[in-house]
């Protein structure tokens, strides 16, 4: 192994182990039904505006168009922004937080923490079916790996290490996110 290679690889698995603190051999973290039930195209969700939208499906081609290559690598490649880079990490503005890939919204700020990883840290989603979890057994860890319900995007993972009132913590990549200052989401909406 070349001195580079180490060198690159000790660094990814820096990164990795900050958004992984407290969860390396824990694998108690709530995964919810909709996580192993969903089938692509047969939900559909409800936008900031009320819209209804249809679940989002694009060739590998149309994504890399669509993307910027930071979007790409994390949203379609389940890449990872270094921590403390992302513009959201530390915003403390109101509103929503929607997918870079699909406008879906997934976080509002009423329930973003400072975590202390470097990356955007929430305790719950805005609504039940827009965040899908899976497990994530890549680089030698046992996570719980977070996607975008619409469009399938990495968002990033989520750990049992969260505030009340839920216990967990989304940790986000901040470059599979657009943040919308000022939105609400009305949750009461079917």
């Amino acid at each position: 192994m070349t001195l580079k290679y180490a060198a690159a690889l000790a660094m990814m698995m820096i990164a990795f182990s900050s958004c992984n603190k407290a969860q390396n051999t824990n694998t108690d973290t709530k995964t919810t039904e909709h996580s192993t039930t969903k089938k692509t195209g047969e939900e559909t969700f409800i936008g900031l505006d009320g819209e209804t939208l249809t679940p989002l499906q694009l060739s590998a081609n149309e994504w890399e168009n669509k993307l910027t290559s930071n979007e790409y690598h994390v949203l379609r490649q389940a890449g990872t922004e270094r921590a403390f880079t992302g513009d959201l990490w530390d915003n403390k503005k109101e509103g929503v937080y929607t997918c870079a890939g699909c406008g879906l919204p997934l976080f509002s700020s009423s329930t973003k923490f400072k975590s202390g990883t470097g990356w955007p840290s929430f305790y719950e989603p805005i609504r039940e079916g827009h965040i899908v979890e899976k497990a994530d057994n890549s680089h030698g860890m046992t996570r719980v790996e977070v996607l975008c319900g619409r469009c399938g995007g990495h968002q990033g993972h989520v750990f049992n290490d969260g505030p009340r009132p839920t216990g967990l913590r989304y940790c986000i990549n901040s470059v599979s996110m657009d943040f919308e200052e000022g939105a609400s989401f009305d949750e009461e909406k079917p």
